[in-house]
Formats: C-alpha cells, sequence, structure tokens
C-alpha cells in the first residue's frame, strides 16, 4: 500500500496542530540535529495523534507512537497530554 510507504510524509503534511516536544537524541553518527514534534491530524476520516522526528527544515524523519481516534475529542486529548 502506498499510503504505509510514505507513512511519516503523509502524517506530517496531514497535521492540523503541531507543538514542539524538545530534542531527539539521535545516534552519534547522525549529522544533524533532530526535534520530537507532537501533531494531530486526519486522515481517511479518522483522526490520529503522533510524534514526528522533524529536522532544522522541517522535515519529517520518523513517526513514533501513532494513535487513530473515531472521535476529534479524543484526539485532542491525547494530543494534549503528548509530552
Amino acid at each position: 500500500m502506498f499510503l504505509a510507504a510514505e507513512e511519516t510524509d503523509f502524517h506530517w503534511d496531514a497535521r492540523s496542530e503541531e507543538r514542539w516536544l524538545g530534542a531527539y537524541e539521535a545516534p552519534q553518527d547522525c549529522e544533524f540535529e533532530l526535534d520530537r514534534v507532537a501533531i494531530l491530524g486526519r486522515i481517511d476520516g479518522q483522526y490520529f495523534v503522533a510524534v514526528c522526528i522533524v529536522d532544522g527544515d522541517g522535515m519529517a524523519h520518523g513517526l513514533i507512537g501513532k494513535r487513530v481516534f473515531a472521535r476529534r475529542q479524543a484526539a485532542v486529548d491525547a494530543f494534549e497530554m503528548q509530552r
């Protein structure tokens, strides 16, 4: 499935809200600094909350702990609890 192959980019682009969570401790051989950013959005009629690993140019490099919700308020509540 195409969505599975590009999951990080699709979710990053579909975000409606984001909040910086702090630096991401990348492996020693990583050449640039990365941040953790909580995101909230909607794809295919379902709301999601996840943490994206993002570089300084705003490019997403990974997706951590994605959760899916049928109702927006449940997703908002989960987003607000992201640390």
